[in-house]
């Protein structure tokens, strides 16, 4: 499950997508210009972004262009009725890490979406993230080590670690934090989530993960 920017200019192919793939457990923020896109992508980070091309304002390929030029890492993926290959190669030039042609099944765009989502921090470069002094997280593996040795960790408690580090610095609310760890057949659990909190607090440290009344938690690595 991801926050997804959804830039679409047709409405009720946004409305569609949008709907889809909030039934399938993601959060999405959807938008109809590029401008709009732009201002979004500032406010917030994003898992994953999903562009049409000719958009008005500014096009999906400027939108991404421009958020790569400003280190916004999320993978991105392309939904053009274009099909030339220079076209294509623009689009990977600009940034994208996959496109869809319209028009396009929505199961098609789900197994895209997952794809991508499912890649570890998508274009980090470096292969470990420091936490603290003997504490490092390796993204290639999605592995949390402590001293040198790997932490084996909860389905849960792995999964919110992963979702806190990809968001470190900004407040990830409850209801944010249910989707990413419930399946859609589950029912969340809010005493759980305290649990796997403090869980996560014992190994990385207390003052690394912060309750944030009312609102939900957010997570600081060592600077």
């Amino acid at each position: 499950m991801g926050k997804i920017l959804l830039l679409e200019d047709d409405a009720n192919l946004n409305e569609t997508v949008t709907e889809f793939l909030e039934e399938q457990g993601h959060e999405v923020v959807s938008v109809y210009d590029g401008h709009e896109a732009q201002e979004k992508l500032y406010e917030s980070k994003y898992d994953l972004l999903l562009l049409d091309v000719n958009t008005p304002g500014v096009n999906g390929f400027e939108v991404l262009k421009e958020a790569r030029e400003n280190d916004v890492v999320a993978p991105a993926i392309y939904i053009t009725s274009l099909d030339s290959v220079d076209d294509l190669e623009k689009g990977f030039e600009s940034g994208c890490d996959d496109y869809i042609r319209k028009p396009f099944e929505l199961k098609e765009l789900l197994i895209r979406v997952e794809t991508l989502l499912k890649r570890s921090f998508f274009h980090e470069a470096k292969e470990l993230r420091q936490i603290a002094d003997n504490i490092t997280y390796d993204i290639k593996n999605n592995e949390l080590i402590v001293d040198g040795e790997a932490v084996n960790l909860g389905n849960k408690e792995a999964r919110l670690l992963k979702l806190f580090m990809k968001n470190e610095g900004e407040v990830i609310i409850h209801e944010r934090i249910y989707k990413h760890l419930w399946d859609f057949d589950e029912e969340p659990s809010d005493t759980a989530l305290r649990t796997y909190i403090k869980n996560l607090r014992k190994i990385i440290g207390k003052e690394r993960i912060v309750s944030i009344k009312k609102q939900g938690y957010k997570f600081s690595a060592q600077k």
